[in-house]
């Protein structure tokens, strides 16, 4: 990720109101403010009581990740222009609508309400006026309407740059993220695509969603994804052809969001089409001139996108990755280590060999990190070996690591479970499963229940998991996430032996 990290929806007066009350606190002598002072900004405070207010606002900026205030005062310039907020109309706002912005409202992909429904309401709202494409040029894109498109052009073909619509996009995003009909052919989305290129729409076109640095382009509206899957957050129907069409008009494939959105499976087509078209070469674009180091370089973006695949058993990616040259020797800023460490902390045994193929070297590795890896591999004699060479260490991996047990359950190692337990790693135990890091937020079940993986679920009832556990975000069961992820089989198993929730709650 990028080394900025300026919260959702933060603004430059809220930052300015911290630099305020640092060089006030710095003046009074508090040395919580005078060491922040000093991780920041090596130079004299001294005498504190002239301690300026621009000095205050370069370590709030620092904080932030950028190299100065003017920088950061920058940022914040591009957010205020390119800001997207996804929020709905509600009351006496909703019912004043137009029909026309509640149609291309509904049609879209907008990262904060989508659902597949919307996008069936907004094809029956065209099934009953279908004269709204004629109604202004953003609903004939989102109804991918090159006929209503060819006349809102004639009539004015500045209105191809021009912003408008529910969400204040220019037109060619609502065709890009529109998800209206996939029924809709190739012949007449290509025709409305290019209508708008030949009018001056810019094919790098992008918003920052809620003000966070990383743009939503429309490279990430036509590949799609994203946190809550291709259900809910499909990719465009035509997605392969309506890319290349970008990519030819010289959309720039260092594309982060899109990245982010599609690392979360192990489909790679996406990334070939984007590195035949440069992904990982050139200066980052005129995103990252926009935003500077808010957006990552292309060379960051594809270490990410190796951090994940080793982490997840992406071993198709991790092998497209290294064949186009991402860096497989330095370490990880996150943890400090390499590709190939991460690899076999993680016990992934092929990666390791994939990795050193390409001339990743071996590591000399630290005992705890082979005791995870040797775990996660349910690898018992080097669980041994490693025991009797470093007494104690089963235990120093226990205080650690206890969520280890949940990522195991997570990436369906069920053997890893039930070597985990007999070590004495807590089946209950609250942890992650989207990423190997410590964090308290579900259980083992939980995980093996959103996968719907009925055996595992089996495997961790007998190790003794209690199905009847909370977990610490979302206050749910394990029988809670089956249901949610519509996993049947799991839920049959689960809902005899939950406890219903107490009258009243």
């Amino acid at each position: 990720m990028p080394t900025v990290s300026v919260p959702e929806n933060a603004s430059l007066e809220h930052l300015r109101g911290q630099a305020r009350t640092l060089q006030r606190a710095v003046r009074a002598g508090d040395p919580d403010a005078v060491a922040r002072v000093g991780a920041h900004d090596g130079a004299s405070i001294e005498p504190a009581a002239a301690f300026p207010l621009a000095r205050a606002q370069l370590v709030v900026a620092r904080e932030q990740g950028f190299t100065s205030w003017a920088r950061l005062k920058h940022y914040f310039d591009m957010v205020a222009e390119h800001r997207w907020d996804g929020s709905v109309p509600t009351g006496p706002a909703a019912a004043a609508e137009p029909i026309a912005d509640r149609f291309g409202r509904l049609a879209c992909l907008t990262y904060t309400e989508d659902d597949p429904e919307r996008w069936a309401q907004a094809r029956s709202l065209l099934a009953k006026h279908p004269e709204l494409p004629a109604s202004n040029i953003w609903a004939a894109a989102a109804a991918g309407d090159p006929t209503a498109l060819r006349r809102h052009l004639s009539a004015d073909p500045a209105r191809a740059a021009r912003r408008g619509g529910p969400y204040g996009w220019r037109p060619l995003f609502y065709l890009v993220y529109s998800r209206l009909d996939p029924a809709v052919g190739w012949p007449s989305v290509r025709a409305a695509a290019q209508l708008l290129l030949d009018a001056g729409a810019d094919p790098n076109e992008g918003y920052l969603w809620n003000g966070l640095p990383t743009p939503f382009t429309l490279l990430t509206g036509v590949f799609g994804e994203g946190e809550q899957g291709p259900a809910r957050q499909p990719a465009h129907p035509h997605a392969a052809a309506l890319a290349a069409l970008l990519l030819h008009a010289g959309a720039d494939p260092n594309d982060g969001q899109t990245l982010y959105n599609r690392m979360f499976r192990p489909a790679n087509d996406h990334l070939r089409l984007l590195f035949d078209h440069g992904l990982g070469t050139g200066d980052g674009g005129v995103w990252r001139a926009r935003l500077g180091d808010a957006v990552d370089s292309p060379a960051a973006m594809l270490r990410d996108q190796l951090r994940w695949a080793i982490d997840h058993d992406f071993a198709e990616r991790v092998e497209l990755l290294a064949g186009h040259g991402v860096d497989l020797r330095s370490p990880f800023p996150a943890d400090g280590r390499t590709p190939v460490e991460v690899a076999v902390r993680s016990g992934r045994r092929a990666l390791v060999e994939t990795l050193v193929a390409h001339g990743a070297p071996r590591p000399d590795l630290r005992p705890l990190d082979a005791f995870v890896g040797a775990a996660l591999a349910a690898d018992r004699t080097e669980l041994d070996r490693l025991t009797a060479a470093h007494p104690g260490i089963g235990a120093r991996a226990r205080r650690r690591r206890p969520g280890l047990v949940v990522w195991a359950a997570a990436d369906g190692r069920t053997d890893a479970v039930r070597l985990l337990v007999a070590r004495g790693f807590d089946v209950n135990a609250l942890g992650r499963g989207d990423t190997p890091v410590e964090g308290r937020w579900e259980t083992a079940l939980h995980q093996a229940a959103h996968h719907g993986n009925v055996e595992l679920v089996r495997v961790l009832l007998g190790l003794g998991a209690d199905p009847d556990l909370r977990d610490a975000r979302f206050g749910g069961t394990p029988l809670d996430w089956a249901r949610h992820s519509d996993q049947r089989s799991v839920a049959a198993v689960l809902a005899p032996i939950t406890a219903p929730l107490p009258a009243g709650d």
